[in-house]
């Protein structure tokens, strides 16, 4: 072949490269929510192990929490992802320009690590960030995206925290967060993409969700969690606020990221607890539990092992739900799931007096001809109860404890539909009893 031919057919090969890019995220992973548990919000940044060697950041905290995780039934639960957060490295990369672990938290390094949790059956999380810096101060990932993905492929790394601190300029933030997706695919190992490239570009403008979409196996979008009721709670209201954003781009390889569960920890009550593992599952979010499982209540433990709720979160349809009703201060999110089912959040806002009545009449929600004639209706918080089966016109009351949530799955059973004709009809009865108009 001749010189010219070969070059004509280089300048073809390149031009078909530019006008059909690979796509920055082809790694096949998180096609239902990613499940697992999370340092940060439990044990932050604490690297003092001379004095308080049982919770510092270190490789004996992950062994420790992966042995529980099958010992307890975490794994055969489904958690599998043993994540490192924030603080895990030396202040300085080695002299071949790659982050090393911290030598005295992590004697044998993160390979021994990941080989540890591979041995268990469970896999391995790390953290770095976008930026020149991770945001406790240690050395960021800017240019040196390449080399970092090829160091945590070579340890046997298995998902990537991504955080966005230190960015020099917001408007890198997204060529930052493209350029580690491709330099994770190139490594040729699957590691999952965890993403919060939303949270730092909202605020300066709104981010492009198709985008990210394409880049990250999840996303976050708001503030970090705390424990207590008014950050799980303030995370439902910016979801809400902006389902019609979010909602319509989540499903298999991409979620929307509320961050970690911090069921088991010491600000929830044990009603506060239900609402923030059934509102997580309605959002068809990562489960990443952050608490300390050595020293778990059983209590706790049972919420965040429990099976029906556990079905919800990895419901192979991969929708997300969203809020569908706000009113007298309750709340109703929905959820659909494979076989014509949904599942039903409502939540008492109220954070005053006992527990409250909601009228619920299945023709009354936005999703009402799943269910044909009759369906069978299931709680699954706050404790498991068979409802039985119920038209679309039965009067329903559910009773809800202040800040807490009944959750229900609506299983349609197979019937002659309702004509128009009498749909028309019983809605206009509907509407005149205002006991039954709460969704209209």
């Amino acid at each position: 072949m001749s010189g010219s031919m070969l070059s004509a057919i280089h300048v073809i090969l390149g031009v078909s490269a530019f006008i059909l890019p690979v796509r920055p995220l082809d790694n096949g992973l998180a096609l239902t929510p990613t499940m697992g548990w999370l340092h940060w919000e439990r044990f932050m940044c604490n690297i003092d192990c001379d004095t308080d060697p049982h919770n510092c950041i270190s490789e004996k905290l992950y062994m420790e929490m992966a042995d529980v995780m099958v010992k307890d039934g975490w794994k055969e639960a489904g958690y599998e992802y043993v994540c490192i957060d924030d603080c895990w490295p030396s202040m300085a990369r080695d002299s071949q320009g790659r982050l090393q672990a911290d030598p005295k938290r992590f004697p044998g390094g993160i390979k021994k690590l990941a080989d540890y949790m591979h041995s268990k059956g469970l896999k391995l999380g790390i953290y770095a960030d976008v930026g020149t810096n991770t945001c406790a101060g240690y050395p960021g990932s800017l240019g040196h995206y390449d080399i970092d993905a090829k160091t945590f492929a070579e340890w046997g790394v298995d998902l990537l925290k991504f955080d966005g601190c230190y960015m020099p300029k917001w408007t890198l933030l997204a060529e930052g967060y493209i350029n580690m997706s491709r330099a994770l695919n190139n490594t040729g190992r699957s590691i999952l993409y965890s993403c919060e490239w939303p949270l730092y570009e909202w605020q300066f403008q709104q981010p492009n969700y198709t985008a990210i979409q394409q880049t990250c196996n999840h996303w976050r979008n708001y503030a970090d969690v705390f424990d207590s009721w008014n950050s799980v709670t303030g995370i439902l209201d910016w979801t809400a606020d902006h389902q019609s954003l979010i909602v319509p781009v989540a499903g298999p390889g991409g979620w929307n990221d509320p961050d970690m569960l911090v069921i088991g920890n010491f600000g929830l009550s044990r009603d506060q607890q239900q609402t923030q593992m059934a509102l997580w599952v309605i959002m068809a979010a990562p489960l990443l539990m952050s608490n300390d499982l050595r020293d778990i209540d059983p209590t706790s433990q049972d919420l965040l092992q429990n099976r029906h709720l556990i079905s919800i979160s990895q419901d192979p349809l991969g929708k997300q739900g969203n809020r569908t009703a706000k009113v007298n201060g309750f709340e109703v999110w929905q959820r659909p799931l494979s076989g014509g089912r949904l599942a039903l959040a409502v939540i008492n806002r109220q954070e005053i007096g006992g527990p409250r009545s909601f009228p619920l009449t299945l023709a009354l929600l936005p999703s009402w001809r799943c269910c044909n004639l009759q369906c069978n209706v299931t709680q699954i918080l706050p404790q498991y109860q068979e409802m039985g089966v119920h038209s679309l016109f039965s009067k329903l009351q559910v009773l809800v404890n202040p800040t807490g949530t009944a959750l229900l799955v609506v299983s349609p059973v197979k019937g002659k539909p309702y004509t128009r004709p009498q749909a028309k009809k019983w809605f206009y009865y509907l509407k005149k009893d205002k006991s039954q108009s709460i969704l209209l």
